[in-house]
């Protein structure tokens, strides 16, 4: 699919090291059920400019466990056509906190609603 995209650059995830090394040129294989498959993968490797192999413990693996949750979920009328789905990546993490109370027992949005309304600070309102 890479390929047919015309994709000159690729990153490959995998949760398999062995396959990931072999691929590589770090390991060997003599199972004979791999070398065509090994085979295949080499010859589409010449096909990029530059691809890269990263290996992620199938344990810590979200994101392939959300794409897979995904394709489950995505119906296509032409079976042998796949949408491409746009990921895009941060550099940082980010985090929420969900509060639906302040200590007062008030609302998180009290204040601005208050202010929205009368137009006027809270009482301890800083501008920092």
């Amino acid at each position: 699919m890479a390929v047919d995209m015309n994709i000159k650059e690729l990153l490959v995830i995998g949760d398999s090291d062995l396959l990931i090394q072999q691929v590589q040129g770090e390991w060997t294989t003599k199972n004979i059920k791999i070398l065509p498959y090994l085979h295949c993968v080499k010859e589409l490797c010449k096909k990029f400019i530059k691809i890269e192999f990263k290996h992620i413990p199938r344990i810590q693996n979200e994101f392939d466990d959300a794409l897979a949750t995904l394709s489950s979920m995505i119906q296509h009328l032409d079976k042998k056509y796949i949408d491409p789905i746009e990921i895009e990546i941060r550099d940082q993490h980010a985090y929420y906190f969900h509060i639906d109370e302040e200590p007062d027992c008030k609302p998180w949005y009290h204040d601005i609603k208050r202010f929205l309304g009368s137009g006027e600070y809270p009482r301890n309102a800083t501008n920092s």
